[in-house]
């Protein structure tokens, strides 16, 4: 949740009267749809589909742009052929965040299957916490889940929503309510030393795919293009000394997916700094490029050209 204190100070997160109704009322609309069953879900996410394709054609010209460059050796047929699984994707990803307000513990152990565990488990037991490095990529926001089945505290690191209280409130319940923490991003590294302070083992999952300012000074190739990146997750993982884990989500069939935790640093501090993040790029560069239409085409990663006096790293 916003503090109190930013939501005075920035008027990005005001909501005037009618605009707190408004959002009001379209949460208490999502909070019903939550409730339906998967195969009403799965029907209304099949009409979104047809109009986000085909009617509305949302940010079609970001995802193929953005695919046009992570894939220059494919031709329009098979951008298009991405794009439109992309949509299909997409679509299910949106109602299955919402479903995930009202999903029990029964229903998730259905249908989102846990490995990798064994090693993290074994950090909580000897009291060490541990990075989780994510990327939005497949249904991430169930993975809020599993907290249900993991030792350490998952210190979840969200954005806050500007301008909506309301949702912010739905999402964050979505996220919570299986245990984990909702840590804003700018209180993420004083979250972590806490944790590690108290010495309570704590999991701290970032998706450092995000977009950064233009003058990170942290820039790399990621899918053909230049592109910054957060350098927090470095500069934790240095300072605790957690070993550090990549969370891959793969899609089983629809509505159910599988979360794989795989170590990529057992001692940051005996690693080149860069090197954490260029593991973790090339790592999702892996994934995304082994099956492409499950990664967020239409947010504009690369909206930011590399400043002069900035060196790309390699």
């Amino acid at each position: 949740m916003v503090d109190e204190s930013l939501r005075k100070k920035d008027k990005r997160y005001h909501e005037g009267f009618f605009k707190r109704l408004l959002n009001g009322l379209l949460v208490l609309l999502l909070k019903l749809v939550s409730i339906l069953p998967f195969w009403v879900i799965y029907g209304i996410s099949d009409f979104f589909y047809l109009i986000v394709r085909y009617v509305i054609g949302y940010r079609k010209k970001v995802i193929q742009d953005n695919l046009r460059h992570a894939f220059p050796e494919k031709n329009d047929q098979e951008i298009n052929a991405i794009m439109t699984r992309y949509y299909r994707h997409f679509c299910d990803f949106s109602l299955e965040t919402i479903k995930l307000h009202s999903m029990s513990v029964r229903q998730m152990d259905k249908r989102l299957k846990v490995t990798g565990l064994e090693l993290p488990q074994k950090y909580a037991a000897e009291g060490r916490s541990l990075m989780l490095l994510g990327f939005h990529y497949n249904n991430w926001e169930w993975c809020s889940s599993i907290q249900t089945k993991s030792a350490h505290k998952l210190l979840m690191i969200v954005n806050p929503i500007r301008g909506n209280m309301a949702f912010e409130k739905f999402i964050e319940h979505s996220r919570s309510k299986w245990g984990g923490e909702s840590v804003p991003v700018h209180k993420s590294a004083r979250a972590a030393i806490q944790y590690v302070k108290r010495g309570e083992p704590a999991a701290l999952w970032l998706a450092a795919d995000q977009t950064p300012p233009a003058n990170s000074p942290f820039w790399t190739m990621f899918l053909n293009r230049e592109a910054p990146f957060f350098t927090g997750p470095e500069k934790i993982a240095i300072k605790t000394n957690q070993p550090i884990f990549f969370l891959h989500l793969k899609k089983l069939k629809r509505g159910h997916y599988e979360a794989n935790f795989s170590q990529l640093f057992e001692d940051p501090s005996k690693v080149e700094s860069k090197d954490i993040l260029l593991t973790y790029i090339r790592k999702m560069e892996e994934v995304i490029r082994e099956t492409p239409e499950y990664y967020l085409w239409s947010h504009r990663r690369w909206k930011h050209t590399r400043p002069e006096g900035i060196e790309l790293t390699i």
